[in-house]
């Protein structure tokens, strides 16, 4: 059981991360303004003291605090770290990400009194308050001596707040009603005032209006969290902690991509060459801008170069790679720039179409950036990388790479740096490089079919097509059908099973089993609309498996059964794929049933 304190956008991607998993939570909200659909919680709303956190803590058994709340919530977040110590408890915040500012005329504070001294110090008579209706008490001894507007919530109970504290009215502005470039322009203020709100507050808007003309902004800074509490910046992070601590909230745990690995190993070797440090954990950027961590296993130090190491975390995914030594060596080099190469059980690419070069090392765009990105921010010379993955070249044997052209070894991939449970994404990533390497081949069109049974009646059919023209889709129909329109791919030819297509027909594009069955009623519609006989309806009624059909329809039906059922599929992926389309339809033993084209 799970206690969130939320109310804001991090709260809401709290609440999206969570629904993820099977367990319960609740979500607290201090006022039932701030609702949100929670689809294994419960919202709850109403202030906590101490006492009542402590109490409804050991009521619902809570095992584990998030905290997600605002960063200037600072009297509950001092609750929480009470009630944490108090039971034992642990406590993930969910921390908003902080720009750092490079603006001259950036006044930093520690407090609101503070920021009130030092406001008037710097003769401010004309100011436009950007903190809150909650802070209009608190910055009293300025407003009511300056020239102050407040933009505050377009709420009643905003406003009496304001009225209360006997602001004037008529300087209030309400959110959504002006940008704040559109306000100074307006009020012409001497500066604005600020809290540190974070990326998700607006904040560098408020700076960049600022730069714009010309004006000082006065920030107060955001409270000090406890020490204690578990510190993440995203639903990845999140999950993962939550996963490590409550093991059993989410059925199937989230990993590490190959790139994601590499880059905490290349960044833990850069280290320890420029400092000689041997860290034990190492925190890296993903490419949405999270910040994550992973342990480090070894480093070894040169005089020239280092070599960091880790283990690769695939979470529940059946990843081949998963549990395996991935080392990087980073060395000083005399060119500018960063260049990758690829030690041990790392592949080479022998065919266009990958994003990379003809001969390179097969370490994807995606990782490469990541890696750069890292480096770069702690060093300013050239270095080379060399990628490596312990028994790499045996484990590609059970990969798509020989598919693509990769040899000698696995690929280091990975585009959002986390591994799924069964990555669905990895599967997606894989369809999308096969796709391009058809293209870059010169493949004149593309055939997708389920798997390998499907994947051999199709060969038959196209005989004299290269191997890289035949793509799986699994159960991913919409998807493939959409990446493969993304590519541009000219014609596109789809071979389906029967059992995938009694799917398909009905509009179910992801004809996984645990998401969809073959629907009788529907099929049974079918073949009236068609003009069975009688007989195909009693077929229907006791069908047990899809590919019983051919065996079952009398030929006239089938006939006129078949091809309707084709041209359904056809029409539901012609809705996504907008080039040239056909469609096979085959049989359990191979039997081509119908096809779009004579």
């Amino acid at each position: 059981m799970i206690l969130v304190f939320g109310g804001t956008t991090e709260g809401r991607i709290a609440v999206e991360t969570l629904d993820e998993g099977a367990g319960h939570y609740f979500y607290s909200t201090r006022s039932d303004l701030q609702m949100v659909e929670c689809t294994h919680g419960e919202h709850i709303n109403g202030a906590m003291t101490q006492s009542d956190m402590v109490d409804f803590c050991r009521s619902n058994a809570i095992r584990l605090i998030l905290d997600a709340a605002h960063p200037f919530a600072s009297s509950l977040h001092s609750t929480i770290d009470r009630v944490s110590r108090k039971l034992g408890i642990p406590v993930i915040r969910f921390e908003r990400r902080y720009p750092s500012v490079d603006y001259e005329n950036t006044v930093w504070c520690d407090s609101f009194e503070e920021a009130v001294k030092v406001m008037q110090n710097a003769g401010t008579e004309r100011l436009l308050a950007l903190t809150g209706v909650q802070t209009i008490k608190k910055l009293k001894p300025y407003w009511s001596r300056h020239e102050t507007w407040f933009r505050i919530l377009k709420r009643d109970e905003s406003v009496e707040i304001a009225t209360e504290e006997g602001f004037p009215t008529d300087r209030l502005i309400f959110y959504y009603d002006s940008s704040v470039d559109s306000l100074i322009k307006t009020i012409q203020p001497d500066a604005i005032l600020t809290k540190e709100s974070g990326e998700t507050g607006g904040f560098m808007e408020k700076i960049d209006a600022a730069r714009h003309h010309g004006i000082k902004v006065f920030v107060v800074k955001r409270p000090i969290l406890s020490a204690d509490f578990i510190v993440v910046d995203g639903r990845h992070g999140l999950r993962r902690e939550i996963e490590r601590l409550l093991p059993e909230f989410y059925p199937l745990h989230t990993g590490f991509t190959t790139g994601s690995c590499a880059t905490a190993a290349a960044k833990a070797a850069l280290v320890a060459l420029l400092t000689g440090k041997k860290v034990i954990e190492i925190d890296f950027k993903i490419p949405e801008g999270e910040t994550l961590h992973m342990p480090i296993i070894s480093v070894m130090i040169e005089r020239d170069y280092a070599i960091a190491s880790v283990i690769k975390d695939a979470g529940d995914d059946p990843d081949v790679t998963d549990k395996s030594l991935i080392s990087v060596k980073v060395s000083f080099a005399e060119h500018d720039g960063i260049r990758f190469f690829g030690g041990e059980g790392i592949g080479t690419i022998t065919l266009p179409g990958l994003g990379l070069p003809v001969g390179e090392a097969a370490i994807n765009p995606v990782p490469r950036s990541m890696m750069s990105s890292e480096l770069s921010a702690l060093y300013g010379g050239g270095l080379d990388v060399t990628v490596s993955l312990e028994g790499g070249e045996e484990l590609a044997e059970r990969t798509f790479n020989p598919r693509v052209g990769v040899v000698g070894g696995v690929s280091i991939i990975g585009t959002s740096g986390i591994v799924r449970p069964f990555s669905h994404e990895a599967f997606l990533e894989s369809i999308r490089r096969e796709m391009n390497v058809a293209l870059a081949n010169g493949c004149g069109m593309v055939v997708v079919n389920s798997g390998g049974k499907s994947e051999k009646y199709m060969k038959a059919l196209f005989p004299g097509l290269p191997q890289q023209t035949f793509i799986h889709y699994g159960n991913a129909i919409g998807e493939t059908m959409k990446i493969a329109d993304e590519c541009g791919v000219e014609h596109l030819i789809i071979g389906l099973m029967l059992g995938k297509a009694v799917k398909l027909a009905e509009g179910n594009m992801d004809t996984h089993s645990h998401k969809v069955t073959f629907n009788r009623e529907f099929l049974k519609s079918l073949a009236e609309e068609c003009g069975c006989s009688e007989n195909s309806k009693e077929v229907m009624a006791n069908l047990s498996l899809a590919r019983e059909l051919p065996s079952l329809l009398r030929e006239a039906d089938a006939e006129r059964f078949f091809p309707e059922l084709l041209r359904r599929c056809h029409l539901h992926c012609s809705e996504i794929f907008k080039g040239k389309l056909d469609a096979v339809l085959i049989a359990d033993d191979g039997k081509i049933l119908s096809k779009t084209w004579q």
